[in-house]
């Protein structure tokens, strides 16, 4: 069996083991580290979405599948690097200000790393200001905010309004969500997108970049 689809296929079960192994022969086969991680790792992780979003796999199963993403990432890292491969795009993320959960801001995390893009995770208790300023500083084409607890809410426009004083709203992108977050709230605070749940926030991240891109 071709090594990449034994990537993907050991992914989906989660065995980091066999994902590091696996990664380590096909670099040593002299496959392009492109390959690897299109062929290998992301079509392993976008089986994980799909898997996910029609309830056949579990948040657990998900996070096991990162961790083995992450073990073959250790080794195409360098080389990606070395061969300046782009990825899809950078998304800046993090639970908002007053709001310490970030099981669900996690999920869209390994969800988004699984489909290509470049994370950078802000973790939980985000200020409006530190969203912008990490999205200026890693130059993110999205800023993704998540929020459990409806007082926190109001912490998304605030973000919103931020990007609009400093001139940014043109050039990064927003995406909400969370369990009391709703598609009308989205439209009210002026935000580009909304994600109703993990896979759909990818989507909708996919759908800004290609529409800022075009």
């Amino acid at each position: 069996m071709d090594v990449l689809v034994q990537i993907a296929d050991h992914l989906v079960r989660g065995d980091e083991d066999q994902v590091s192994e696996l990664t380590r022969q096909a670099i040593q086969q002299r496959l392009p580290p492109k390959r690897i991680l299109d062929d290998g790792l992301i079509a392993g992780m976008q089986r994980v979405g799909e898997l996910f979003k029609c309830h056949e796999i579990y948040l657990p199963d998900v996070l096991m599948a990162a961790q083995a993403m992450n073990a073959g990432l250790e080794h195409l890292k360098p080389l990606l690097i070395k061969e300046g491969i782009p990825t899809l795009g950078k998304v800046v993320l993090g639970s908002v200000q007053g709001d310490l959960h970030d099981i669900g801001k996690n999920l869209v995390g390994v969800l988004l790393k699984g489909a290509g893009f470049e994370v950078i995770d802000l973790g939980s208790d985000v200020a409006p200001e530190r969203f912008v300023e990490a999205a200026q500083t890693h130059q993110a084409a999205v800023i993704g905010m998540s929020a459990l607890l409806t007082t926190t809410m109001p912490v998304m426009g605030r973000v919103v309004n931020l990007l609009k004083e400093r001139g940014l709203a043109g050039s990064i992108k927003t995406i909400i969500g969370g369990a009391p977050v709703t598609a009308k709230f989205a439209r009210e605070i002026g935000v580009d997108a909304y994600g109703y749940d993990a896979a759909s926030a990818v989507e909708r991240v996919k759908t800004l970049l290609g529409s800022n891109a075009g």
